[in-house]
């Protein structure tokens, strides 16, 4: 899940080398009896952002007594002994495992390389807890829901359930801005670079953005870019033209007397996460069963399947899931979590009564799209963001291509090397339909930026899926056995291959 982000046309609908801190292993799927492909969690110290406390308590929550929030996370994939990385940043509310099982499929195929995918700071506020138990079989669905969302409707104090986070115990995140995700990015780069191979940089959506902001951010008087072999547009990029001045200072003024956290489609932290998170884990636990979402009072009704006629219509885990987020049924607020999942809702109910799905046509298997926001492969980790900073989102319009602006000034931003990138450089990009919806495009952004530092144009490689994807099919589409293929896995294999043979 993530947003597409060009400068001022934000979708406002609708996601040195450190120590390490902490870690945890669990092991993916092998990619031979001999070298397996491992998918391991770390979390590393990163610097401190403004105001933000190294032991942070929220009374009566599962959260970890003292918990440090000046780190940054990532999601190892691929062979340990692999020196070359692909360093993945999510998009808007997306979380590090959204790309795991796309990874997996990279790193099968490129044994040499490895993708690291960004786990920002803000997620260490999940309560991960029950999802937890639910992925080692110790939950059920209707335990994880009553955790996380059913109690909210219940009669009394129902226990046990999860603490939701006030915003005025979290009034620093309100500095989680580029500044502070580009720092936490360098962390896991300089990282990177320890392998001893190459470093390309990749971005989902707004991570689009924060792509462009560190190859041009200023470092000591030098690019960011300095030192990666490539950069990766998956669908999302930065417009050459910034937000106004005026337009940041009202957008900072807001920010500072509301929440520090992203309404993604319109729906507040954590609860789209949730919703997210929820569906996506009764998909790949139990898809045939009754939905329990649907019938929750709080879930908004555009999310709740509808027949024909406008009628609620029961239906499965899987189908609730696939309605909320295939092209064709999901609200047009949240076209940048969408996919093409299929035909939609089957025509007739099965013999319990339930309404299932029907992924004829696919581009992205229903299932494999919720193992992604799942976080199937990672014991404690999801590919949702529950807690997105706004003002990484305001942030994101005054990047303009990494060039000095005054909104840039106002914001407190580095991104002034947009001229300066190496001519050696290599870059990658694919677009998809929200190019359509909204006007921009991730491929003349990509032109832009390679023509403003004198890269040339074979050095590019432009996917052009603008009338073919949704916002998430880029990854979600299945890489092999898929008659259409993966348009993004056909063009990054060769674009790796060619800086790293």
């Amino acid at each position: 899940m993530g947003r597409f982000v060009f400068g001022a046309a934000r979708l406002a609908t609708a996601c040195a080398l450190a120590a390490l801190a902490a870690g945890a292993t669990v092991t993916g799927a092998a990619a031979s009896p001999t070298a397996p492909i491992k998918i391991k969690r770390e979390w590393m110290a990163a610097p401190a952002a403004p105001g933000t406390p190294s032991s942070f308590n929220l009374k009566g929550s599962h959260l970890p007594h003292d918990l440090n929030l000046n780190r940054v996370g990532v999601i190892k994939v691929g062979r340990r002994t692999a020196k070359n990385v692909l360093v993945f940043v999510p998009g808007t509310s997306g979380g590090a495992a959204y790309i795991v099982p796309f990874a997996k499929s990279l790193a099968q195929r490129l044994g040499d390389w490895q993708v690291w995918s960004v786990e920002r700071r803000e997620n260490l506020l999940e309560d991960q807890s029950l999802l937890r138990k639910a992925k080692s079989g110790k939950a059920t669905p209707a335990e994880v829901f009553h955790y996380y969302l059913g109690y909210l409707t219940e009669a009394g104090e129902p226990k046990p359930h999860m603490t939701l986070i006030p915003s005025e115990t979290v009034s620093f995140a309100r500095e989680w801005g580029m500044n502070v995700a580009v720092e936490d990015l360098h962390t896991v780069i300089e990282a990177a670079k320890a392998q001893g191979g190459k470093v390309v940089l990749a971005g989902h959506s707004l991570g689009g953005s924060v792509v462009t902001a560190y190859a041009t951010w200023d470092f000591a008087g030098t690019p960011g870019a300095d030192g990666l072999s490539g950069l990766v547009y998956d669908d999302g990029g930065s417009s050459p033209t910034p937000v106004t001045k005026e337009k940041a200072e009202e957008e900072l003024t807001k920010l500072s007397k509301g929440s520090p956290w992203l309404a993604f489609g319109g729906i507040g932290s954590p609860y789209l996460g949730l919703f997210s998170s929820l569906g996506a884990q009764s998909t790949v636990q139990a898809p045939e069963e009754a939905s329990l979402a649907e019938s929750f009072a709080l879930l908004p009704a555009n999310l709740k399947p509808k027949n024909e006629k406008g009628e609620l219509i029961p239906v499965t885990n899987e189908a609730e899931f696939g309605y909320g987020v295939n092209v064709g049924s999901s609200p047009p607020s949240l076209i940048a979590a969408q996919v093409h999942a299929g035909a939609g809702l089957e025509a007739a109910a099965k013999e319990d009564g339930l309404v299932g799905w029907d992924g004829t046509g696919a581009i992205s298997p229903l299932r494999r799209y919720a193992e992604m926001l799942a976080g199937t492969d990672t014991k404690q980790a999801d590919g949702d963001e529950w807690y997105f900073p706004e003002r990484l989102t305001i942030d994101t319009g005054a990047v303009a291509e990494g060039n000095s602006n005054p909104a840039q000034e106002v914001l407190g931003e580095k991104a002034i090397h947009g001229h300066e990138l190496p001519a050696a450089m290599k870059i990658l990009a694919i677009s998809s339909e929200l190019d359509k919806a909204f006007g921009g495009s991730v491929l003349t952004s990509a032109e832009v930026l390679a023509a403003q530092s004198g890269i040339p144009a074979e050095n590019l490689t432009l996917i052009d899926r603008e009338s073919e994807y949704a916002h998430n099919d880029p990854a979600a589409a299945e890489p092999e056995g898929n008659i259409e293929g993966n348009a993004f896995y056909d063009g990054l294999v060769p674009f790796l291959e060619g800086i790293a043979p």
